[in-house]
């Protein structure tokens, strides 16, 4: 199936059109952002039993859950399932992926874990994946003249030889000048992305990769998704997973190179809109913006009814990853919480205004503060390099305990003994203060 023959909306002024139709429905801001944490799986209880089951319905929840080298803390993902279920084991993640084979690992918006139930819906993404980068400067700039032998070559090993990871062939040519990547280590990444490869196992965060008939020899031998269905599961997903969202924000959920772009998600969203599934609204910015048009799940009211029963009875505080898919798309969540939040381990030490790795502090369902922590491993201490709290927020003597049980909770979940915290000293703006 070409990507091309997906089907679209007649024109990108349809896009325009819905979104400037007027709304029926007017929803608050806090309204919004509660239906966009349940959906999240936010404002379930996180101290429910952390069981493997438990672990894969939380992950079908979401959608997918990103992964990232860093691990000043913890693992991006080990932060995000934490953060919504207390009791979770790195351990059953590990079982899920490597013998359940109940997710596997590919790309979104970066590399994740998905639900292997919807493998097919990668194929059309596979196909993409290979044409850009056979298109682009990538190829040439990272398998050179002599690609094509390059891929060859990487693919009969594993066929011959069975899992490897790119350091099995640094020893068969010198490393490049991007990132050290060695041609071998491009053809890996470029047959993992077209689907040949799958990641069978990490090591040490390193990927392990075979052929993805023998990883996954069930899935890959599914048929490619008709258009229509899947038209179909990447809106109708998206939408269960956001609740209240514009047409690009669907399309972007996924972030599947085109296969639906906005204006595909705006002839989904009417179509759904004629079949009584969704509410066209305005919602105004947490953050004092303007109302904006948007659509909603047609049953918000018994969600918000039953949220609010949920969050009611919430306590506690949690920390977010700064890869959480709540705040990863940073525009909405300013929209959305009025939190305006940058991730700054990329950014220059002297221009960063909060930390290396701040994380936002949920309350309920508020994002009330920020954090920056450090793990030091080799005295089990988890350090507080600063805290501010947001505008508005008072740092009350229970709120302090919330963030003390919060922080104790996670120093025992990261194997640290102590959580070293002097910075009582805090902000109550978050663009003001104190710091380490």
């Amino acid at each position: 199936m070409r990507a091309e023959s997906l089907p679209r909306a007649e024109s990108p002024a349809v896009a325009r059109r819905v979104s400037r139709a007027p709304a029926g429905v007017r929803l608050t801001a806090a309204q919004a952002a509660q239906l966009f944490l349940g959906a999240q799986g936010l404002l379930e209880d996180p101290r429910r039993p952390a069981t493997k089951a438990a672990l894969s319905k939380l992950i079908h929840g979401l959608g997918f859950v990103q992964l990232d080298t860093i691990n000043v803390l913890a693992r991006a993902h080990d932060l995000t399932l934490f953060s919504r279920l207390h009791g979770y084991k790195p351990k059953h993640l590990a079982a899920l992926v490597e013998r359940d084979r109940v997710l596997f690992e590919h790309w979104t918006h970066d590399a994740s874990l998905i639900p292997v139930v919807w493998y097919a819906h990668w194929k059309p993404r596979f196909r993409m994946s290979a044409q850009r980068l056979q298109d682009r400067a990538w190829w040439a700039q990272h398998l050179g003249a002599d690609g094509e032998r390059v891929v060859d070559h990487v693919r009969e090993r594993i066929r011959r030889e069975g899992p490897l990871r790119s350091a099995d062939f640094l020893h068969e040519k010198k490393r490049g000048e991007w990132w050290g990547w060695t041609p071998q280590k491009a053809a890996l990444e470029y047959l993992w992305r077209c689907g040949e490869l799958a990641v069978a196992r990490r090591v040490h965060f390193h990927k392990v990769y075979d052929l993805a008939e023998r990883v996954l020899p069930e899935p890959s031998a599914r048929p490619d998704p008709d258009p229509d269905s899947h038209v179909e599961w990447v809106c109708a997903g998206a939408a269960e997973r956001l609740a209240v969202f514009t047409s690009r924000e669907l399309a972007a959920f996924w972030n599947d190179l085109g296969t639906v772009d906005a204006a595909g998600a705006t002839a989904w969203c009417e179509k759904a809109l004629k079949e009584g599934r969704l509410v066209p609204v305005t919602v105004p910015g947490a953050d004092g913006s303007e109302p904006r048009p948007a659509w909603v799940l047609a049953d918000w009211k018994a969600c918000l009814t039953r949220l609010d029963r949920t969050a009611e009875s919430l306590e506690g505080m949690r920390f977010l990853s700064p890869f959480d898919p709540v705040i990863r798309d940073r525009a909405r969540c300013l929209r959305r919480f009025g939190f305006d939040y940058r991730f700054e381990a990329y950014v220059p030490e002297t221009k960063r205004v909060f930390g290396y790795y701040v994380l936002p502090i949920l309350e309920g369902d508020r994002l009330v503060g920020r954090v920056d922590l450090k793990l030091h491993r080799d005295r089990g201490v988890l350090e507080v390099k600063g805290l501010w709290w947001e505008s508005g927020i008072n740092a009350t003597a229970a709120r302090k305990r919330k963030l003390r049980a919060a922080l104790e909770r996670l120093a025992t979940f990261v194997d640290a003994v102590d959580v070293q915290n002097d910075k009582e000293r805090v902000a109550t703006d978050g663009h003001s203060g104190t710091g380490p």
